[in-house]
């Protein structure tokens, strides 16, 4: 990721990181000092990279799975950041409290995109919990939500059909909504949002410009997206 500047190592048959966790990474906006918590972090594809992004703030992963927190610490590790990069095992239905940790000054998270299993085909048992959201989106927005600060930032990346869903879930406690659509083509629908909240922020919701990924001529990424995957530019808000 980021052009070579960070390395994973990853399940040969597992879920993959991929553009959800290099543009979520890309939208951290951290300030130095900050503390930033990654629920669902996999095997650390956007905490890594939002690490390498934040080279003066200090992350921390959450994990259910003990091969995928394994492999993030590893891959801490690996990126030699075990100095302000740590991956601890727990489950976000359990929800924040059982972490027992003070609060965040920021969550950043990708949750499962789906929580009905009829919605799509069953994926493959290694894929699962990635996909499938056993507690709902609810439960991943109520941890984020008892994990940050008041006044501290909530960045997620989800499917655009589920935006009124994310909004809905975090609006009785957290505002100031900054909405960036990520469309596939300049022609073609969002396919996913990011998303921006504060805890307790009271500003008008901001539906920003869309970053366009790829071109109709064929290349494979304008060149926008090219740069922010490379980490060459921000994603900023």
């Amino acid at each position: 990721m980021l052009g070579g500047r960070v390395r994973l190592c990853q399940a040969p048959d597992g879920y993959r990181a991929g553009m959800d966790a290099a543009l979520l990474a890309a939208a951290c906006d951290a300030l130095p000092g900050q503390r930033v918590i990654e629920p669902g972090c996999g095997v650390g594809g956007a905490l890594l990279a939002a690490a390498t992004r934040r080279p003066e703030s200090i992350f921390q992963g959450v994990e259910r799975d003990p091969a995928a927190a394994a492999l993030a610490t590893g891959n801490i590790a690996l990126n030699g950041l075990d100095g302000r990069v740590s991956v601890v095992q727990g489950d976000i239905e359990a929800g924040f409290r059982a972490l027992d940790r003070p609060v965040f000054d920021a969550v950043m998270a990708n949750p499962p995109f789906f929580d009905d299993p009829a919605a799509l085909r069953a994926p493959s048992p290694a894929k699962r919990a990635a996909w499938m959201a056993d507690g709902g989106l609810a439960a991943w927005i109520a941890f984020c939500l008892k994990a940050v600060r008041e006044g501290g930032t909530i960045t997620l990346i989800h499917r655009a059909d589920r935006l009124a869903d994310l909004l809905a879930l975090l609006a009785p406690k957290a505002g100031s909504f900054q909405i960036r659509p990520i469309a596939p083509f300049a022609d073609a629908p969002a396919k996913r949002v990011l998303v921006r909240a504060i805890k307790t922020g009271k500003a008008p919701l901001a539906l920003l410009p869309p970053l366009v990924l790829h071109d109709r001529d064929g290349g494979k990424h304008t060149a926008l997206a090219e740069a922010i995957l490379r980490g060459e530019a921000a994603l900023g808000w």
